[in-house]
């Protein structure tokens, strides 16, 4: 896979909720991630796509990423078994990368994800902005996309790319993200 660019992608944020957080494993350290991630996006303009699952249940999405991209409400696990989920997607292009975080990285994340493969779509799930309950599951997970095709970063991997150079009009602000 080549270098990530920004005009290229689509962040998702898939269920980072408030009844689910307190459960997963650094889950602070996903959700800082995610928030770094999701800031970056929009400054640089690319799209933004939020999920959550059973609302009801697990509550809203967490305060800190709330006001990022359009919220998908679902009661799959995969994103893409949902009409809604299943638009954004088909409103991107074939050559779109979409650069997934979220929870439950065995769960969720991992079902939509295998789904976006399903039809067609180029995937990179950023390793510390996702999370599980056990630090196993999350490794499980992570080692089962990258075994069909997945490519596995980091969110300054993503940032960085995104940049593409320290000459970029954005680079300070986002590069103090980071620090």
């Amino acid at each position: 896979m080549p270098l990530i660019s920004a005009a290229g992608s689509r962040l998702w944020l898939i269920d980072f909720q408030a009844r689910l957080l307190p459960a997963i494993h650094e889950g602070a350290a996903a959700v800082s991630n995610a928030c770094k991630l999701a800031e970056a996006a929009v400054r640089l303009g690319i799209a933004v796509s939020r999920t959550e699952q059973y609302p009801k249940g697990l509550g809203a999405t967490v305060p800190e990423l709330a006001g990022y991209g359009d919220c998908i409400g679902k009661m799959t696990f995969g994103s893409c078994a949902t009409p809604a989920a299943r638009a954004a997607l088909e409103a991107d292009t074939s050559d779109k990368l979409h650069i997934v975080s979220g929870c439950e990285a065995h769960v969720c994340v991992l079902q939509t994800v295998l789904g976006m493969i399903d039809l067609g779509h180029r995937v990179a799930v950023v390793a510390d902005a996702v999370g599980s309950r056990t630090p196993a599951n999350k490794a499980a997970a992570l080692a089962r996309m990258a075994a069909h095709g997945v490519e596995i970063v980091t969110t300054e991997m993503v940032i960085f790319e995104w940049l593409g150079s320290a000459e970029h009009p954005q680079f300070r602000t986002l590069s103090s993200l980071i620090k």
